[in-house]
Formats: structure tokens, sequence, C-alpha cells
């Protein structure tokens, strides 16, 4: 019997509470599909950094390099800064891990409806360049507190980490069925970096004639997710706009409950980490409100990531039978709590 070593990351809020319900899920998959999942539960958390000073203990990273995947809940608290949160957790596993694809199906699973007229047309795939860009870490602040303080936030974008994530995108997008990559740049205002990733765009896509191809700037994009869904297959953009652009297609599917991300690191040199895009949730946090589905879907592609496509689209029809059924949690209109959405995807299965 094969077996999988997965460390489970619950981090903050709701994400405790999705994250104990895709393990159930995911064991009870494993179960019928005769493999084996065996979870180590980590306690990174807000609520760990408060008591000790540390998101991630001393040879933490260590550790977690010897688990054949993440899987992670969420990260931020209302009593710790957004910046210490994010910087503290996530962002040294993305990128101590070189997990540089951030890739983010979206759809309208069945039974939902989306808040955009026409977004039965959505059947998209946004990827993130995920290492370095906007949120390389460059930068810094001097003059703290006087009337000349100057704070800089410079984006890094370098050849090696354009190239490979545009040469992700295009063998992503010509494994899909409409074969056509869109690329989202600013280069009219950002010049210099901007710039270098449509040169090397066109650079790469001399190697995939079969993949067709369109430019729009990050602003055009919005208008386009709205008004034209259906002219949109797969999108690459940089670590900032695809951040942004991701949670607006997860909203124009029907909420952030429902949006699952991986973030890959494509060479498996380390393991990737799979993770819900909707955040700790506070504000809903201890009620058994959550939706889980995000997680679950989040989980089929870790399932499938790790050599089991049978079992990963098994556990997606059973999801899409739950959404059909509209067993729905308060965010997309239910009356039904996050353990009746587990229990029903697990009879679904």
């Amino acid at each position: 019997m094969k077996s999988y070593r997965i460390a489970s990351i619950p981090g903050d809020g709701i994400g405790k509470e999705v994250i104990a319900a895709g393990v159930e899920v995911l064991n009870a998959l494993a179960e019928q599909e005769n493999f084996r999942l065996d979870f180590e539960s980590f306690d990174w958390s807000s609520e760990r950094y408060l008591r000790t000073g540390a998101y991630i203990p001393e040879g933490g990273l260590e550790k977690l390099k010897t688990f054949d995947a993440i899987f992670f809940g969420a990260v931020g608290a209302p009593d710790v800064p957004d910046h210490i949160s994010l910087w503290g957790l996530r962002l040294p596993i993305c990128q101590g891990f070189d997990q540089y694809a951030n890739v983010r199906p979206t759809r309208v699973l069945p039974g939902i409806k989306s808040k955009l007229e026409g977004g039965d047309r959505i059947d998209w795939v946004i990827i993130r360049e995920n290492s370095e860009g906007e949120y390389s870490g460059s930068g810094g602040r001097v003059h703290r507190g006087l009337p000349e303080e100057i704070a800089t936030e410079t984006s890094v974008f370098t050849r090696v980490g354009v190239e490979r994530i545009h040469r992700f995108a295009f063998e992503l997008s010509r494994g899909r069925r409409r074969k056509h990559l869109t690329l989202v740049t600013k280069s009219n205002a950002q010049r210099h970096g901007m710039v270098l990733w449509d040169e090397i765009f066109y650079e790469v896509a001399k190697k995939y004639p079969d993949v067709q191809t369109d430019r729009v700037l990050v602003d055009a994009m919005t208008t386009r997710m709205i008004l034209k869904p259906e002219s949109i297959d797969t999108v690459v953009a940089s670590n900032l706009h695809a951040d942004i652009l991701s949670d607006l297609a997860a909203a124009l599917s029907g909420s952030l409950g429902i949006a699952p991300t991986a973030n890959l690191n494509p060479e498996r040199k380390f393991p990737s980490m799979f993770e819900p895009i909707h955040g700790s949730a506070f504000d809903i946090t201890g009620k058994g409100i959550a939706n889980p589905i995000a997680t679950f879907w989040t989980a089929s592609m870790m399932i499938e990531h790790l050599g089991e496509p049978t079992a990963a689209a098994r556990l997606m029809k059973a999801i899409e039978r739950t959404t059909e059924e509209q067993v729905f949690t308060p965010d997309l209109g239910g009356v039904h709590d996050t353990r009746a959405v587990t229990n029903a995807v697990k009879q679904a299965l």
C-alpha cells in the first residue's frame, strides 16, 4: 500500500476548522482508494507567535522538507499585524521551498449561482508567480517618524524567475482544452520589470505554437473578467497582480469559501503546499459555519499532485455532487454548517 506523509498546518482562525474537515475527508478517501495518508500536525500559528515570539521553531523548515506535501489552513490574527504573520509563516515556506508556481483554478461548481450574469462561462486557471516580484521583500524604511521618512518597496523580477513561470503556464495551458494563455502585466506604466515580463513571454511563446496567446493590462483584465468571462482560459501574472485577480475570480464564482490553491515546486525538490485562499476569517471563527469546499478542492489538487489522479477525480465528483444538492454554508446562501457539508462529501464518496 502506498503511503504519503502530509504536514498539516491549520494555522489561525477557520484554518483549524477546515483543515480538520479536510483531514477527515482525505482519510475516508484514502481508505476507499487503498493508499494511506500519514498526517502530522504543526501548531505554527499566531497563538504560538504570541507565546514564543516565532511562528516557525528553530529547525522547523528542515523538518518540513521531509514530508511529501503540506496541507495549510490560514494565517492572520487580529492581535498580530498582517505583515508579521504573512512573513512569519506562509512566505518563509513558499520562498524557502521555491514554490514558485501558485495555481488557482476557478469555475462555478454545480448548484452554485455566480454573482456574475453569465458566470457559468467561468472556467479559468490563474497562475501566479509566487517567489519574487512585488512580494520579494526588497526595500526598507529610513528616517522613521520624521517628516522626510521614506519607505521603498522594490519589485524584483529576474529572467530566471519570469522565464520559468511562463514556461510552467504554457505547459499547463497546453494541457487544457482551449489552449489559450493570457499574459497580464502593467507594462505601460512599469517600464522595466513588466516590460521584461512581456519580452520573455513572447520569447517562450515561440516554443509553444499550439497555444494561442494575448496580453492584457491588469486594470483592463478586471473589466474583462466581468464583461467577457468566456474570453479567458489560462492566465499568468505577477505575484501581486495574480493575487488580486484570483480573489476577484473566487468572488465571481460564488464565494472565497470555494477557492483552492496549490503552491507548487514543479521540480519536486521540495514539498509543495496546498491551501484554501479564504484566509483566517475571524468574524466567523468558532461558529462552525466555515465553508470547507475550498479545502476539499485543495485536497483534491494535493492528491493529484502526489500521483493519485483517480482518487483526486473521485473527491472532485463528491464535491460537485454536494454542491449540486445545494448543501451550502451561509456564504453561499445556505443554512448548513461545516459538519453537514463534510458529512455530505463523505457520503458522496
